[in-house]
Formats: structure tokens, sequence, C-alpha cells
């Protein structure tokens, strides 16, 4: 099964900082925008698509195309984001995360680990797969504030062609400065680093992870935020093999530190071969020049797909079907 979380945080609203983010009125919407594309093709509670001013759609339009054409089955899991998905759903109970600069970032962070830590082990048995995918704007940086607190010198992707490497260093220097700690500061507390740092789909999937079947594979599909979690696990000293999958513009992102850190970690990693340089729409054209680049578990759902005996090839027309359908409706 493919579970998406979606979550929301605080520190998104930084100008800058999350392309998901860019207009902060519609930060609410975007994650539960997602899991409505996923599982109806469009957001039902926002009247227009999710797409950035320059036609750039949510990476949920691959998800999509891969869930129609292999007939995945999906469930949603709210984790804290500001407003609820139309589609049916699993209620962990948490709140959107904080701004780590001001305040601890999450709170209740038990509560939530423990009940994502039943619902893994509700969902699972042995020798099955699961997929575990999110939707959380800011998400990356979180993800960065995790892995230094977690004692990695790293950097992570962007849904932006251009990294703004800069300002995610300098949010990281402000909540160094409020917790008067430097890098390796929760070297063996995870979850004190998700809570004082991170962000509530974290603690969600991580407990989710923790609690479910120990026979059974676990994928995360993402890019450096699901390395996070990753982190996360070895630090608890779960050496639970895992795989992340995510897409080739996030492993050919050379501003993001991916390859070294899934070595680091020991993880197996899948880069779904994604190529949309013939797509008639300049929309999925810019993905090839570094824009959107993963999220809502596109990698990983083409990676599901591929497990039904659909290709890639497959998705990336669906994709474009869906595209088209999109502008021309």
């Amino acid at each position: 099964m493919f579970f998406l979380f979606i979550s929301n945080t605080d520190i998104a609203r930084v100008p800058g900082l999350s392309a998901a983010g860019a207009n902060v009125d519609v930060l609410p919407y975007t994650s539960p925008a997602d899991a409505d594309v996923i599982r109806f093709g469009k957001p039902l509670s926002i009247d227009c698509f999710p797409m950035d001013p320059d036609g750039h759609p949510t990476p949920a339009l691959i998800t999509r195309a891969a869930v129609t054409a292999a007939d995945i089955p999906v469930c949603v899991v709210r984790a804290g984001s500001m407003m609820a998905p139309s589609p049916p759903y699993v209620e962990l109970g948490a709140s959107p995360g904080g701004d780590p600069r001001v305040a601890a970032s999450v709170g209740e962070i038990k509560n939530i680990f423990e009940r994502a830590e039943s619902l893994g082990g509700n969902f699972t048995k042995g020798g099955d797969k699961v997929m575990l995918a999110e939707s959380i704007p800011g998400g990356t940086t979180t993800a960065l504030l995790v892995l230094r607190a977690l004692g990695y010198d790293c950097m992570v992707s962007s849904a932006s062609n251009s990294n703004p490497v800069e300002l995610k260093e300098s949010v990281w220097r402000d909540v160094s400065l409020r917790l008067g700690a430097e890098k390796g500061c929760f070297r063996s507390d995870p979850l004190g680093a998700i809570s004082e740092l991170g962000d509530p789909m974290q603690a969600a999937v991580l407990g989710f992870i923790t609690g479910a079947k120990k026979r059974t594979e676990i994928i995360l599909a993402g890019g450096t935020q699901m390395l996070a979690i990753a982190a996360c696990l070895r630090a608890m000293g779960c050496g639970r093999d895992v795989t992340v999958a995510t897409t080739n513009y996030v492993t050919n992102d050379s501003t993001a530190s991916f390859a070294e850190l899934a070595r680091l970690l020991d993880v197996d990693t899948y880069s779904a071969p994604l190529d949309f340089s013939g797509s008639p729409y300049k929309g999925l054209r810019d993905y090839e020049d570094g824009f959107v680049k993963e999220g809502v578990g596109a990698g990983g759902s083409v990676l599901y797909a591929s497990w039904q005996g659909i290709g890639t090839e497959a998705v990336i027309a669906r994709t474009n079907e869906l595209y088209r359908d999109i502008v021309e409706s």
C-alpha cells in the first residue's frame, strides 16, 4: 500500500524558503490539495490546480498518473496538516509544526509517534511492502535542521531550480542560536531533534516504521526529506533495511548531498528515470531544468507502478495527458 502523510510547518512561511509556500495564503491548502489530486485528479478543497505562477504542477500529478495507471491503493494520513483533505483519511491528531527559530516545533511528539507506531503495526504484515510518502511545504528545511542536529554536515534539495542554500543555512544558524547548541546536539536523541527542529510528518513516518512488522519491506518515497527520517532510524539504533525511492531530478541535484547521505546511512536507493524533455507542455519540460524535482511520493510511485508491470514511459505519457486535461479544461 502507498501511504501519503500530509502535514504543515510554519517554517514554510519564511519568504523564499519554500517553492510551495511562495504564496503563504495557500499554505493550508497545499498538502490537502495534493491528497485530492492523487485520489480525484483535481483538488476539491481549493478552486484551482496546485501549480506555481509559471505553470509547474505539483508532483502529485506524476503520482496520480502512476496510481491510476497501475491501480495503486492509497491511504492518506493526516499528520499535522492545517486543513483536512477531501478523500477519506486516517487522523493522527497532530497539530501543524511551529517555527523552530522561535520555539520547539513539534508538540506532543510522543503521542504522534505512538499513534503512528500503532498504525504501522495495524497496517502491515510480514513479507509485504509499504511505501511511505509525504506532502509538507518547507519539509526540506526541517529535514536539514534534523540532519544537522544529528551530526550530518550536508545540504538538502529544493523544489526550486535555485536551491536557497544560504537562506537554509541562515535558518540553521538561528535555530542553533536559540538552542545554544551546534551540529550534533541531538546525535543520540532523534525524537528530541524532531521535537525541537523538525516537523510532525517526520514523527509520524518514523513511528509508522518502528511499528511496522519486522518482515515488512519499507520504501520511503521522497528525496532528502526521507533521508532525514532514515538518519533518525539509525540514531535510534535501528539497522532495519530501508529503501529511499526518489527521482533522477533529486539524485542529479549537485546542490544536495543525496548520494553521500544514502551511503553514510547505509540505505538502498531508487532513482526514477523520468524525462519530460519531449513533453508538449513547458510546465512539465521545466522539470528537466530543476524545477519541482520530487514530492508527494513521485519517484516512489514510479517504482510502485513498475512492480505492477507499468513502465516509466507509460507514467510519463499519462502525466502529459493529465496536464493536458488541466490546461485545456
